[in-house]
């Protein structure tokens, strides 16, 4: 399986060294055997068609902060939709930044990979976020696979517990934390007292929020979530513009206090049933839904089961690759058949 790699960062440096580490076990057991025939980044793109050596490529990046190192492959300034267009392949691997305003440069990516006959694998929850459904029509009308569970939950199968497990089963609604840093962030409020300032600053130091969190605490990425989840688990056709947004940012310890006087605590929940919405809610301490730290838990309520609710880490580079891979090997199996 040959892949072009769209995006050279956290997630698919984690890919590239799975496939160094796991390539074998890979193979055997699941008969996939990945060759990355292309790699772009901001700066420009590697392409070799007998695949690159992605150990050079890491440690390229690494020591230039570019590909640069690759030597003759290395193509300065070219861009990901000129590379996935020339470049032979069967799967384009998007792992930009999630952007919502315009979801580029992910969007384009995603557009000419498709119509290039490319199946796609997506991490960036942009594109999805503002457009799923008419790219979902777009890798029918090509004939080509789109898979994207990357985009909700990391390394945690949301997507797929709810199509695959939860199957004879109606999901009437969902509910979920989805977003690590915002539960980090209120977890230290209420377990520690600490102040929204210096949980948020903590959270940055230890690599779980960005330099510029405000898509993190402002709500946008539970509002990404929640968009793909709903249209792909209950068939909805939501835009992040369908979704009413409220973050943290208002959230006061005398709040954090207040629900704990009541045995609860405050919790950034993104839910979709009657309306989809993303705002701070104080649920019990009991609840299925009060998990700690980084972990991202999502409830369906379901009919007849009742609700029924994963838990696991919801983002991170290796996590992230793992579905990646996940998705890969679905890829592969739709066409072995």
């Amino acid at each position: 399986m040959r892949i072009v790699l769209l995006g050279f960062g956290v997630v698919a440096r984690s890919f590239a060294e799975v496939i160094i580490s796991e390539g074998p076990k890979l193979a055997r057991e699941y008969g996939l055997r990945p060759r990355v025939v292309g790699i772009v980044d901001s700066h420009g793109a590697a392409l070799d068609k007998d695949g690159l050596d992605l150990r050079r490529a890491l440690d390229s990046k690494k020591s230039r902060g570019d590909l640069s190192g690759m030597g003759g492959s290395y193509h300065e300034a070219m861009d990901g939709v000129h590379a996935v267009r020339e470049t032979e392949c069967e799967v384009a691997v998007e792992t930009t930044p999630t952007e919502i305003r315009k979801g580029e440069p992910g969007l384009s990516h995603v557009k000419a990979s498709m119509m290039s006959g490319r199946h796609v694998v997506c991490t960036n929850k942009g594109p999805l976020a503002l457009a799923m459904p008419a790219l979902m029509e777009l890798a029918q009308h090509n004939g080509v696979v789109f898979k994207f569970s990357g985009t909700v939950g990391g390394g945690t199968p949301v997507l797929d517990f709810a199509k695959k497990c939860l199957e004879g089963s109606e999901i009437r609604s969902i509910r979920g934390i989805l977003n690590g840093t915002s539960n980090y962030i209120l977890t230290r409020m209420s377990s520690e007292g600490a102040s929204m300032e210096d949980a948020l600053a903590d959270a940055q130091r230890l690599g779980y929020a960005e330099a510029d969190p405000t898509y993190d605490i402002e709500g946008f990425d539970t509002a990404c979530k929640l968009v793909i989840t709903s249209n792909y688990v209950l068939g909805t056709s939501l835009s992040i513009k369908d979704v009413d947004i409220r973050g943290i940012t208002k959230v006061s310890g005398e709040d954090i206090a207040g629900a704990a006087a009541r045995g609860e605590t405050i919790k950034l929940i993104g839910s979709v049933g009657s309306r989809a919405k993303v705002s701070p809610e104080s649920i019990g301490l009991t609840h299925p839904l009060n998990v700690s730290g980084t972990f991202n838990a999502i409830c369906f309520d379901t009919h007849p089961s009742g609700e029924v609710t994963l838990v696991g880490k919801g983002a991170g580079g290796p996590e992230t690759a793992t579905s990646v891979v996940r998705d890969l090997i679905e890829i592969r199996r739709s066409f072995a058949r």
